[in-house]
C-alpha cells in the first residue's frame, strides 16, 4: 500500500508542477506532511541535500523520500512517479507543439503560468527562511519570534551578496557555504552565541 501511496503522490507532484523542482517544493512539503514520512526539519534538510547533489531537484527529492519511507522499491517508485508525467506529457507536447506553435491561445497560457510559478518558488522561499532562521512555520507565526538565527541571517546575506556581484563557480559556492555553515554553527553552539 506504501508503494502506491508514494506512486500517487508523486506522480500528482510530478504532473500538476509547472517550472521545475522549486516550484514543487510547497507540494511535496504538504504531501510528505500529511501522509507523516518526515517531520518539517527532515523535509528541509532533505531540500538542501537534493539541491547540492548532482541531478534533477526532483528526481533526487523523490527518491530520497522513497528511501527514507520504503526502502529501495519505494525511492524506485517515487522516483518513477515524479518522472512519469514529464515523460508524458513531453511526448504529447512533441506531437502536438509543431501544430500549435504560433497559436495565440498557447502563447497566452504560457505567459499566465510564469507568474505562478514565480509565486510558488517566492513561497518556498519564504517558508524556508521563515523557518530556520526564526523558528516559525508560518507568517502568521511572526509575530510570536522566540529566537532568531543570526549566523542564519549572516548566511542568506552573504550569499545575496556573494552571488549579486561576482561570477562564482556554484560548486566552489556550495562547498566554501557548507564549510562556512559548519564552521559557524560549530563556533555558535561551542559558544552558545549569536541567537537571541
Amino acid at each position: 500500500m506504501i508503494y502506491l501511496q508514494l506512486f500517487w503522490e508523486f506522480f500528482k507532484i510530478g504532473l500538476f508542477t509547472f517550472g521545475g523542482g522549486y516550484a514543487m517544493i510547497p507540494m511535496i512539503n504538504q504531501a510528505v506532511q500529511s501522509n507523516g514520512w518526515l517531520d518539517l526539519e527532515s523535509v528541509y534538510n532533505m531540500i538542501a541535500v537534493s539541491e547540492a547533489t548532482p541531478g534533477p531537484f526532483a528526481i533526487n527529492i523523490a527518491t530520497y523520500v522513497g528511501i527514507e519511507t520504503a526502502g529501495f522499491l519505494g525511492a524506485v517508485v517515487a522516483t518513477s512517479g515524479v518522472v512519469l508525467p514529464s515523460f508524458f506529457i513531453i511526448l504529447a507536447v512533441y506531437y502536438i507543439f509543431r501544430n500549435i506553435n504560433n497559436n495565440i491561445f498557447f502563447k497566452n497560457a504560457m505567459t499566465a503560468v510564469k507568474p505562478v510559478v514565480v509565486g510558488l518558488i517566492t513561497l518556498a522561499a519564504v517558508n524556508i527562511l521563515l523557518n530556520n532562521i526564526f523558528n516559525i512555520e508560518k507568517v502568521s507565526d511572526f509575530v510570536n519570534i522566540q529566537s532568531v538565527d543570526w549566523v542564519g541571517i549572516f548566511m542568506v546575506v552573504w550569499l545575496f551578496i556573494v552571488t549579486r556581484f561576482k561570477k562564482i563557480n556554484p560548486i566552489l559556492l556550495i562547498v566554501f557555504s557548507a564549510f562556512l555553515g559548519l564552521g559557524l554553527y560549530s563556533l555558535t553552539d561551542y559558544l552558545g552565541v549569536f541567537t537571541v
